[in-house]
């Protein structure tokens, strides 16, 4: 049986991915996994980047013997995913990614940066903060936000993965975008579809950023239908 590797967003954990998870199951050895200090897992040393998500995802794939893997990535999952295909070129057999965002700068992390401020969630989004607290217990759930923001404004001084960059990841990558995504726009993720070596775009209909808001058996089928 072939494995899969699904990979969640930024302050997001695997639980999200689980229902996917389940769609799939019967095909694949599924692999869940959890950045460090999200969904409760333990904060690492290191600060959050993509540089050290990627290096921790490296050694969960070597302790657990996970080869030739196909992998899906949700928004930054999608983005670490490539990150460490560009490393180490055959670690996945193929990648999908679904809502990541490529393009970054200063002002495009900081409107996103923004939209992470822990005290405006509680006070205007109350059930969302309670959600975020429950997804990252025992962890404290601010603490992932803050870290996450620092982690963009970063990005936005130096993106990791430059367009340049692309051209090196020779793994077979299906780039995913809901054509209702307000996050991410369809002419960064062409670019990088363009100069990815092998590569196809598809665009979701109906479909927003969020994970939740996706069509679980489409995003099931094109998973199927790439993977194997």
């Amino acid at each position: 049986m072939k494995h899969l590797l699904l990979l969640h967003g930024a302050v997001g954990a695997k639980e999200q991915l689980q229902p996917l998870a389940d769609l799939l199951k019967d095909e694949y050895s599924i692999h869940l996994f959890n950045f460090n200090g999200h969904g409760g897992k333990p904060f690492a040393a290191d600060e959050f980047s993509i540089s050290s998500f990627a290096n921790e995802l490296h050694a969960f794939v070597v302790e657990k013997q996970i080869e030739h893997a196909c992998v899906f990535g949700y928004s930054m999952g999608g983005y670490v995913a490539l990150f460490l295909a560009k490393k180490y070129p055959s670690l996945f057999s193929k990648a999908v990614t679904l809502a990541t965002k490529f393009h970054w700068n200063e002002n495009i992390a900081a409107k996103e940066a923004a939209m992470l401020n822990p005290e405006v969630i509680l006070e205007k989004l109350p059930a969302f903060a309670a959600q975020l607290k429950d997804r990252h217990q025992p962890n404290d759930w601010q603490q992932v936000l803050v870290k996450t923001k620092e982690m963009l404004l970063q990005m936005g001084k130096e993106n990791p993965l430059q367009l340049h960059d692309y051209a090196a990841i020779t793994t077979p990558v299906c780039l995913l975008l809901g054509d209702n995504d307000k996050m991410v726009t369809k002419e960064e993720t062409t670019a990088v579809q363009q100069r990815l070596p092998n590569a196809e775009f598809q665009l979701l209909q109906n479909t927003a950023h969020p994970i939740e808001k996706t069509d679980l058996q489409q995003l099931a089928s094109v998973i199927r239908n790439f993977c194997n």
